[in-house]
């Protein structure tokens, strides 16, 4: 069966090489090229095959029918534009389209929440780490109107590393981050914020939203924990994950809060969600747990790839 041809811009940062790896492993698709500006002509070798990095004007854009683009936030758009003149589609992975940056008319790729819209789109806006742990998590509660009106939502998530960047700093080398634990982004103003304030409203409801991420001194994973108030008592709290996501390939719905090692390396949202006690209204505590590099980065481009060719949503993805 012929494979199809498929590009990566920004292939030496984490989700690149990520996605390099998926791109490798997948069943009909093929590299085409690999951009590293700063590392144009080094030669890497993932899953077995000997990689050579190209600058990101060298790559021949028309030989891939999509693009990943995997470039540093700010530098992402003018490349996909560039994608889209040369005839391909995109996955962007960078901030750049998503919700609450200014660009409207492109398709936000939760694939859970957004199948349909993906699987007929030309360029598609891939969710950040942080907002696909809390709004794949949060989607079914206010899909049931089970949201108290006016509710303030508090979400606390915490990282590792790889999420910042391979980019060098001092503030996350081994001795700062080690047998340590910290927030960063406080007062509502991380980046990702725009975004899930912007998904939210678009779900029209008036529900806050105060996000706080924090780093967690391993490479992988996210593991959120979401205060909701709720409009009404829940016999199962587990109920509306069930009910709204059932058969999805990549949701797993846990009976205990889920772990990052349960979900390392796969493609799955892990969920759970528990009463809250002793409060005068009825609350829950909603846990979710991803791997940022795959389901919160390269395996959801992959997923949302795989639905922009006509392919098997799971194909090339560990569940």
């Amino acid at each position: 069966m012929d494979k199809i041809p498929v590009g990566v811009l920004g292939a030496s940062g984490y989700a690149g090489r990520e996605l390099c790896a998926l791109i490798e492993g997948h069943p009909r698709l093929e590299l085409a090229f690999a951009t590293a500006n700063e590392q144009r002509g080094a030669t890497v070798r993932i899953r077995g095959r000997e990689l050579t990095y190209v600058s990101s004007e060298d790559a021949r854009l028309g030989d891939a029918e999509l693009v990943f683009s995997a470039l540093p936030h700010g530098a992402s758009k003018e490349w996909v534009e560039r994608v889209r003149s040369a005839g391909a589609r995109a996955v962007d992975l960078s901030a750049d389209l998503r919700p609450g940056n200014g660009c409207e008319g492109i398709v936000y790729g939760l694939t859970e929440l957004t199948r349909s819209l993906v699987a007929g789109a030309e360029v598609v806006a891939n969710p950040g780490c942080y907002p696909t742990s809390i709004l794949i998590a949060l989607a079914p509660l206010f899909a049931s109107n089970l949201v108290a009106d006016g509710a303030t939502l508090v979400a606390n998530s915490a990282s590792g590393v790889t999420g910042a960047g391979n980019s060098p700093k001092r503030e996350l080398l081994f001795a700062e981050i080690s047998e340590d634990y910290r927030a960063y982004g406080v007062g509502n103003e991380h980046r990702h914020t725009k975004e899930m304030r912007a998904t939210l409203e678009s779900w029209q409801t008036n529900a806050e939203l105060v996000f706080t991420p924090h780093l967690l001194p391993v490479a992988r994973g996210i593991l959120s924990t979401i205060t909701v108030p709720l409009s009404r008592k829940l016999d199962d709290p587990l109920s509306p994950w069930r009910d709204v996501y059932a058969g999805e390939p990549f949701i797993e719905i846990a009976p205990t809060p889920p772990s990052l090692r349960e979900v390392a390396h796969r493609n799955v949202v892990r969920i759970s969600a528990t009463p809250v006690a002793n409060t005068r209204a009825p609350m829950l505590l909603v846990t979710s747990a991803i791997d940022n590099l795959m389901k919160g980065a390269a395996g959801q481009a992959v997923q949302n790839a795989n639905l922009m060719l006509g392919l098997d949503e799971t194909a090339g993805l560990p569940a």
